[in-house]
């Protein structure tokens, strides 16, 4: 195995249908999700990324600890978002318990960075979605949707799930949403009046203070 330098940025190999993992994940629940679906390598050298899913793509993990203690997530965050060589995925785990810090890494992740972020309950929701990405990879490596390009779009499952996470939206707004404002940045761009001629008062004021909050 290709040893990764101490920042994590440079080359490593990862072959197709692995995963390259950091040794802190060892005797996780997440890990031990993945096991006998596909191949996990752990490599002492990683300590910046969680889990390379290629050469050129990773998986950043933000726990509920992380969130509800505000550690420096943000730091490795905008260094692998630096990094040319490097695609995050950002994973974060919200619960009862984070619900409440989830807006502010949401804001930063996906209106700061541009970066894909899929919220997940457990980790072992998180294994069974990092699983789906190595198999989707494994058979098209250019057609999976989180994995194109450098700063991608979101994916439309992606974007919907991030909308229906905006307080006031849900399940049932967010698609609504997405047909008059087919991007988070005209979504954050929408005034009041007119967020309100589609999900009523109430919501457009809730949509309307979360983005301004985070400029």
């Amino acid at each position: 195995m290709e040893r990764a330098p101490t920042d994590d940025t440079g080359p490593i190999h990862v072959p197709l249908g692995h995963i390259v993992a950091s040794p802190r994940w060892r005797e996780s629940q997440l890990v031990r999700g993945m096991q006998g679906k596909v191949k996990v390598a752990f490599e002492d050298g990683i300590t910046l990324v969680d889990f390379y899913l290629s050469n050129r793509s990773c998986i950043l993990y933000i726990t509920e600890a992380n969130m509800v203690s505000g550690s420096d997530y943000r730091k490795k965050l905008v260094r692998v978002r630096n990094d040319s060589k490097l695609q995050g995925i950002v994973l974060v785990e919200k619960t009862q318990m984070s619900e409440q810090y989830f807006p502010a890494v949401q804001k930063f992740t996906v209106l700061d960075l541009g970066m894909v972020l899929l919220p997940v309950a457990s980790q072992m929701e998180a294994s069974s979605l990092i699983v789906q990405l190595v198999q989707e990879q494994a058979k098209e490596p250019s057609k999976n949707p989180f994995l194109r390009k450098k700063r991608p779009q979101l994916s439309e499952t992606s974007l919907l799930r991030t909308v229906q996470q905006i307080p006031g939206v849900g399940k049932v707004k967010a698609p609504l949403l997405l047909q008059k404002f087919p991007s988070i940045q005209q979504l954050s761009n929408a005034s009041i009046q007119e967020l309100e001629q589609v999900v009523g008062q109430a919501a457009a004021q809730q949509i309307h203070t979360f983005f301004t909050e985070s400029r």
